[in-house]
């Protein structure tokens, strides 16, 4: 089977689990069922898409993180569990690997789906920041490296919400001559 096939191919269709939208530097996450994906700027009621559209190509438009790796953060950080809203990520998906949502061809980009119509392209990692020292404690920065999710532009908006199935698409890359 050849590198295009494997990229390609995907087991099954994972699930959103969490929204939260952080309407302002420094303040609480607040988790909520539905939100609005607006094209080139992020989520509605984000600070992200609050500022004046600056670059509709910029790349952290939307942050992700995966169900799966909040329990490992948490052992890692020394916590018996820990609140995934205090990781500032907009999106918790489970069920698929969001670094899978990378293609090494410059050709072909993935295109995560959430819901009936929102695309978001994952753009790369996202990186954890100092704030989690802050919040996780001593070593909870270093917890999180490898494991701080992913960052996304939003190509198609729309409505979404918890529990919507979330999948991946590999396609043409329309920036490719």
């Amino acid at each position: 089977m050849d590198l295009r096939t494997l990229l390609g191919t995907f087991t099954h269709a994972g699930r959103l689990e969490l929204i939260f939208l952080r309407p302002a530097r420094d303040q609480p996450a607040l988790s909520v069922d539905a939100a609005m994906a607006l094209a080139g700027r992020g989520l509605e009621g984000d600070r992200t898409a609050s500022r004046p559209p600056r670059n509709p190509n910029a790349k952290r438009q939307v942050t992700l993180i995966q169900a799966e790796h909040v329990p490992l953060i948490a052992a890692w950080s020394g916590h018996p569990t820990l609140d995934p809203a205090i990781l500032r990520r907009n999106l918790v998906v489970s069920g698929l690997n969001l670094l899978a949502g990378r293609s090494p061809l410059r050709d072909q980009v993935v295109h995560l789906h959430i819901g009936p119509t929102v695309v978001l392209e994952l753009t790369g990692p996202c990186d954890p920041c100092s704030k989690m020292e802050r919040e996780l404690g001593a070593g909870g920065y270093n917890a999180m490296r490898g494991h701080g999710g992913m960052t996304a532009r939003v190509l198609c908006g729309g409505r979404f919400s918890v529990q919507d199935r979330v999948w991946l698409t590999l396609g043409p890359n329309p920036s490719d001559p």
